[in-house]
């Protein structure tokens, strides 16, 4: 048998069907059909029942598909890692960043590899974390730097924590609610909540601390991936911004945006780490990624 037969066979059990994998492959059904035949032969069984126009995994195929999908797996590594050690260079970088990380790195990042690595090819992704693990499955990402409490661990993610970032409310300097001696939730709810999406144990924590009304889903009215709208809509309105006071950090440092002390106090954290895909063979821009992270988160923390 070869890669390619195991490829085929791979793509007929993700498809259901004959004629969908063809398409899939690019090759006819006649010899997508030969090859299926030709690996039955060399494994000496059936992996495809053909019961009219549905085609189903026999017990054979069941575990020949997971070797194959191991087998193309590595497959794919070994030349990729051929690629890097041909290139000579650190190879580019596909990286995914959760709002809060890409808060406080996207920038800072980009400038420094523009500075010293200006021929690195540098992609940052970013979106729902659902759709980002999908990307990096589907190897089209190197890595995410998000909050990983939001990550349901599994068998093929490494998750690897860097640092904990403070949650915190944060408004603009002369805003209403900073005349009052005491904050309380209920005073926030007066004006907008502007907030990147919260992962479900944040969540769980907000409505613990502040009850029902403190549902994310409920009392954000300002949504958004990318933090630094969120912060400009912050500091130009009443709105209060829900999220990691790092991602305020110019604002803060300048005097335009204060921090909130709520009654009780939130005293809650965002936690941030890399999640890559066991067993990927990591481009060398990715040690640089993590080096710059971990400094720069640390400070923020």
């Amino acid at each position: 048998m070869n890669l390619r037969q195991l490829e085929h066979f791979v793509a007929l059990a993700e498809t259901g069907s004959f004629s969908r994998a063809a398409l899939r492959l690019h090759v006819t059904q006649p010899a997508l059909s030969r090859s299926i035949q030709q690996l039955e032969e060399e494994l000496g069984g059936e992996v495809v029942d053909r019961v009219g126009k549905r085609n189903e995994l026999t017990p054979l195929g069941k575990e020949v598909l997971s070797r194959a999908r191991a087998i193309g797996f590595q497959a794919s590594e070994l030349k990729r890692a051929g690629e890097l050690f041909a290139s000579g260079g650190i190879g580019e970088i596909r990286i995914g960043f959760g709002a809060g990380p890409g808060a406080v790195l996207t920038v800072p990042f980009m400038k420094m590899m523009a500075a010293r690595h200006p021929r690195t090819r540098v992609v940052v992704s970013r979106g729902a974390v659902e759709a980002q693990l999908r990307a990096l499955r589907a190897r089209e990402i190197d890595g995410l730097l998000i909050d990983i409490r939001s990550v349901v661990p599994a068998a093929d993610l490494l998750i690897e924590h860097v640092a904990d970032l403070k949650g915190a409310f944060l408004c603009r300097r002369r805003h209403p609610l900073t005349r009052l001696k005491e904050v309380r939730f209920a005073d926030v709810l007066r004006y907008p909540i502007a907030s990147s999406p919260i992962s479900p144990e944040m969540r769980r924590l907000l409505v613990r601390k502040y009850g029902p009304q403190a549902d994310p889903e409920q009392c954000t009215t300002i949504v958004c991936e990318d933090v630094a709208p969120l912060i400009e809509t912050t500091m130009t309105t009443d709105a209060v911004f829900l999220g990691t006071a790092a991602a305020g950090g110019e604002g803060l440092a300048s005097g335009r945006l204060v921090e909130l002390t709520l009654t009780p106090s939130l005293s809650a954290s965002g936690t941030f780490g890399f999640v890559t895909l066991a067993g990927r063979t990591e481009a060398p821009a990715m040690s640089l990624l993590r080096e710059f992270a971990r400094e720069h988160l640390r400070d923020a923390a």
